[in-house]
């Protein structure tokens, strides 16, 4: 009985800590101060750290997501932008989010694609709840901050986008993209819509964030269809970078990374990090940090930037609070 009983007490802890990943808006580390949300938008606002200052834009064409590009287009006539295509943390319909994160990204000369519209005033360090007058939640589960729910072929119908847009004699990206330079990211729920999108021959690199597939026989996420089985179909090198032990996705992120033995793979966590706050700093903090060295060197070919994941004097070996792991690199 006593075996049974705490038989019992694991699957039900096991079962928590998967609808978490899938479902919980922020972890046991409290929100931004106002101070912090007021440096980091201010960083935002003045378009990221990077040569590219950037804007957040929406599109006509693609009224379904938000977009992070540079505010100079001109530029990359002869010198073409990389293309990085974002699902939100809780599969969340709102594609400023992460918008500190992605400005960064974005100012480092690449085309920031991510899944929502612009959401009134919520950002990385907001309450959980919605703002007054924000759309009713529509199908997206019991998370506040998921009006709608999300699919990963958003992520998809993003790259579609990038293309039909890069051929237009009309548009303001006309031959300025490169659709030979993609890169999937997502962040919880989203990264394992990053995993399912990243099955496409198109994708060249992935990043997940505070994610991971569940285990065998656990049922897919409502928007998202990757799970254990998915990892040996993915082809191309990809990154997990999340918390420590705190992260609801630790156990996930290693579970994944063990998994996958074909392609070359990264795995790297801070501690003293949870599940939400990693990127909740002037310009995303030391992940977004992280995001532009991984892009730079799998779409730019950046040696440099390759250094700091290669070998066991990699840069964020050497870095304090990170522990690091890799397979074929």
């Amino acid at each position: 009985m006593r075996f049974m009983t705490r038989l019992a007490l694991s699957l039900i802890a096991l079962t928590g800590a998967l609808q978490a990943q899938q479902t919980r808006p922020a972890d046991n580390n409290p929100g931004m101060t106002p101070q912090e949300v007021a440096a980091a938008t201010a960083a935002a606002e003045q378009g990221g750290s990077g040569s590219y200052k950037t804007e957040m834009v929406m599109d006509i064409n693609l009224p379904t997501h938000t977009i992070y590009r540079p505010r100079d287009m001109q530029p990359f006539a002869g010198n073409k932008l990389p293309v990085l295509v974002w699902a939100n943390g809780a599969c969340a319909n709102v594609g400023n989010r992460f918008r500190y994160f992605l400005t960064e990204i974005a100012s480092h000369g690449y085309l920031v694609v991510a899944i929502g519209p612009i959401g009134p005033q919520y950002l990385e360090g907001a309450s959980s709840q919605l703002p007054p007058g924000y759309p009713p939640q529509t199908g997206g589960g019991p998370d506040p901050v998921r009006p709608a729910a999300t699919q990963y072929t958003q992520l998809l119908d993003a790259i579609d986008w990038a293309g039909r847009i890069n051929v237009a004699q009309s548009s303001a990206y006309n031959n300025k993209l490169d659709l030979s330079k993609v890169a999937v990211a997502g962040q919880s729920c989203g990264g394992v819509q990053a995993i399912s999108a990243s099955q496409d021959a198109r994708v060249k690199t992935t990043m997940i964030w505070n994610s991971g597939t569940f285990p065998i026989g656990s049922a897919p996420l409502a928007g998202a269809s990757a799970t254990k089985e998915t990892l040996p179909k993915l082809h191309a090198p990809i990154a997990y970078v999340s918390g420590d032990e705190r992260d609801v996705a630790f156990v996930n992120s290693n579970a994944d990374f063990d998994a996958i033995n074909h392609i070359p793979v990264f795995r790297a966590y801070k501690k003293g990090v949870g599940h939400s706050d990693g990127h909740r700093h002037v310009n995303g903090g030391e992940f977004g940090q992280i995001a532009v060295k991984w892009l730079d060197w799998q779409l730019k070919g950046d040696t440099a930037a390759r250094a700091w994941f290669v070998g066991a004097d990699c840069t964020l070996c050497r870095t304090e609070g990170w522990v690091v792991r890799a397979k074929k690199l």
